[in-house]
C-alpha cells in the first residue's frame, strides 16, 4: 500500500509500507500515475495532510475488497462538482447519503484509494490534471460505466469535525466537466437550466468548453483487472423466491418448472395470488396436485396490488437470499448457480439481471453499478431488507421498482447489474379477471402531468436541480408536438397540469405520513 499525503494541491509525503518514497514536485495526479506504473500491484491511497490523524486504514480490506473499487470520502456537505450537475444527470449517484457506503462517481481528495493497475488503465487515457479533485472525478465518471465500482465511503475516516478548506469547481470547470463527460445536448441544457432557474447567463463558461475535447469516446479497458472479492457474503447460500401473481396460471406454472429444474434449488417459493373478485378462489390447483422440490407458501388475497403482495411475501422470507421474480419470466437451469457465483466473486448484497423480451436487443453488456432496480429480476440478501419495503403509495402507479432500489442504496447496499445473467420476460397479457383501477385524479378537469406517482418518487429522491431539469425536459418533449403559435397557451396548460400533479403528490405524501 502506498499512501500519498497532500495539501494545497501539492504532495508533501509518500509512504509505502511505512517507508518514505521519493517523489517529484509534479502534480498529484502525475505522481500517482507514475507510482501506479512503478508499483502496479499496490493500492494507492491519498489523504489530505490535515486528516492524517483521522485516516482509518483498519477498514481498508473490507472497503477495497476487490481490485475494481475506487472510494473516497469527505465529511463536508459540499462536493467539488457543484449540485448544478443535477441539471444534466438523472441518476441516483449524485444525491449521496454520506452516512453509508454509497455508489457515486463524486470523488473527494480528502481521503480515498484506487488499485494501481486500474489507475494505469484509466489514468493513462486521461490527462493528469493540475487540479487533483477534477482528475479524481474524471477518473471515476469515466470508469464507472466500464465496470469501476465507485463509492463515497465514511469508513475511510474516523469520526472528526474538521472540514478541510478547499476550492470548489467554478462555472468554467463545471461546464468543462459536462463537455468532457456527457453528450453535447446536456451542455446546452445546463446553460438553459442555469439561465431559467438561477438567472445566470453563463455564456463565457459555455464558450470556454470549445477548448476541450470530450472524453466519452476514449477507449477504456478494465478487463485486464480481475475481480475476486475477499468478503464472505454467502454462508448457507439458501434462496427464497417471491412471486406476486394475478390471472396468469399457465405462465406461473412455467416459472415454477424453471425453478424446479435449477441445479441450485430454492428453499421456498412464496406465491401471493391476487383476485379482487369477492367470491373468487384460487385457480392454482397445481400447487397441491403436483410435487415440487421446494416448499411452496401460497397466500391468496382479494387485495390487488403488486406492492402489497411483495411486502406480504417479504415478511415470509427465511432464507439467506431473496429472488424477487415476476410471474411471466423464463431462465436456464443453472441460473441460480451462476447468481451465487457472481455474489461470491463480487462480494455484493444486491444483484439485478438482464431481463429482456424475446426479440429485444441487449445494449448494456458491462458489469456495472446500476441506476435501476428490477422488482422482477433481482436478488437481495435478506439482511439488507430490514429497513426497506415497497411503498404502497405507488400501488397501481409507476416507480415502485425505482423507489425500492433507492431505499436499498440509502441503507448502504449497492445495486450491481450483470448482463450475462439472463432472464426472458414474456410480457404476458393481463389475466382475465383483472379489474380497472380508478386513479384518485381520474375525474379531475385538469389531468396531472407527469403522473403523480412518478413525481412522488422524484420529489422523494431527486435533488432540486434534478427535479427542475426533469420538468424542463418534459416541457421540451411535449412542446415538440405543438405549434409555436400556441406556445403561450401550451405553457399555461403545462404549468396547470404540473401544479395539479404537485397537489396530488402532497396528498399522497400526507396520507403516507399518517399511515
Amino acid at each position: 500500500m502506498i499512501v500519498v499525503y497532500h495539501k494545497s494541491n501539492k504532495i508533501l509525503k509518500v509512504m509505502r509500507n511505512q517507508e518514505d518514497l521519493s517523489f517529484s514536485s509534479d502534480t498529484i495526479a502525475s505522481v500517482l500515475l507514475r507510482l501506479s506504473q512503478s508499483f502496479p500491484q499496490d493500492w494507492l491511497v491519498w489523504c489530505h495532510l490535515d486528516l492524517h490523524p483521522y485516516l482509518d486504514l483498519s477498514n481498508f480490506e473490507s472497503i477495497f475488497h476487490h481490485h475494481k473499487i475506487m472510494a473516497s470520502y469527505s465529511n463536508g456537505t459540499r462536493n467539488y462538482i457543484p449540485d448544478a450537475i443535477g441539471y444534466v444527470e438523472e441518476s441516483p449517484f449524485i444525491k449521496v447519503n454520506k452516512k453509508v457506503s454509497y455508489p457515486t462517481w463524486l470523488m473527494s481528495s480528502d481521503a480515498g484509494g484506487i488499485y494501481a493497475s486500474v489507475l494505469n488503465s484509466l489514468g493513462s487515457k486521461i490527462k493528469p490534471e493540475a487540479n487533483f479533485e477534477y482528475f479524481l472525478n474524471s477518473v471515476a465518471k469515466s470508469g464507472m460505466p466500464e465496470g469501476l465500482f465507485c463509492y463515497s465511503e465514511p469508513r475511510l475516516l474516523k469520526h472528526n469535525q474538521q472540514e478541510i478548506q478547499r476550492k470548489w469547481a467554478n462555472n468554467y470547470s463545471l461546464f468543462r466537466f459536462v463537455k468532457q463527460h456527457y453528450k453535447k445536448r446536456w451542455l446546452l441544457l445546463l446553460f438553459l437550466n442555469l439561465f431559467l432557474f438561477e438567472k445566470r447567463f453563463l455564456i463565457l463558461p459555455l464558450g470556454y468548453t470549445l477548448f476541450f475535447r470530450s472524453r466519452k469516446k476514449i477507449k477504456l479497458n478494465l478487463d485486464v483487472v480481475k475481480v475476486h472479492s475477499t468478503l464472505k457474503i454467502t454462508d448457507k447460500k439458501t434462496i427464497d423466491v417471491i412471486i406476486p401473481t394475478i390471472g396468469r396460471k399457465k405462465y406461473l406454472y412455467d416459472v415454477l418448472q424453471d425453478l424446479a429444474k435449477q441445479t441450485h434449488l430454492p428453499e421456498k417459493v412464496i406465491i401471493v395470488e391476487q383476485n379482487p373478485l369477492a367470491e373468487s378462489i384460487s385457480e392454482l390447483d397445481y400447487l397441491t396436485t403436483e410435487t415440487w422440490p421446494f416448499t411452496i407458501k401460497h397466500i391468496f388475497t382479494h387485495q390487488a396490488g403488486a406492492c402489497n403482495a411483495r411486502n406480504v411475501a417479504l415478511a415470509e422470507v427465511e432464507s439467506e437470499w431473496v429472488f424477487l421474480a415476476d410471474d411471466d419470466i423464463r431462465f436456464d437451469i443453472d441460473f441460480f448457480k451462476k447468481v451465487i457465483n457472481k455474489i461470491n466473486k463480487y462480494g455484493i448484497s444486491v444483484l439485478t439481471t438482464s431481463c429482456l423480451q424475446p426479440d429485444e436487443i441487449q445494449h448494456y453488456k458491462m458489469v456495472h453499478q446500476s441506476g435501476i432496480f428490477g422488482s422482477g429480476n433481482s436478488f437481495v440478501k435478506a439482511t439488507s431488507l430490514s429497513a426497506v419495503s415497497f411503498d404502497k403509495a405507488l400501488e397501481f402507479g409507476y416507480g415502485e421498482d425505482t423507489d425500492f432500489g433507492l431505499q436499498l442504496r440509502n441503507q448502504g447496499f449497492d445495486v450491481i447489474y450483470f448482463p450475462d445473467l439472463r432472464i426472458t420476460h414474456l410480457k404476458a397479457p393481463m389475466g382475465g379477471f383483472r379489474i380497472k383501477i380508478k386513479k384518485q385524479w381520474e375525474d379531475d378537469a385538469i389531468q396531472p402531468k407527469p403522473s403523480p406517482t412518478i413525481l412522488y418518487v422524484l420529489q422523494k429522491h431527486y435533488t432540486a436541480p434534478q427535479l427542475r431539469s426533469y420538468k424542463l425536459v418534459l416541457f421540451l418533449k411535449l412542446l415538440k408536438h405543438e405549434s409555436l403559435a400556441n406556445y403561450f397557451i401550451f405553457y399555461k396548460n403545462f404549468q396547470k397540469k404540473w401544479d395539479r400533479s404537485v397537489y396530488w403528490v402532497d396528498k399522497i405524501t400526507k396520507k403516507q405520513n399518517e399511515s
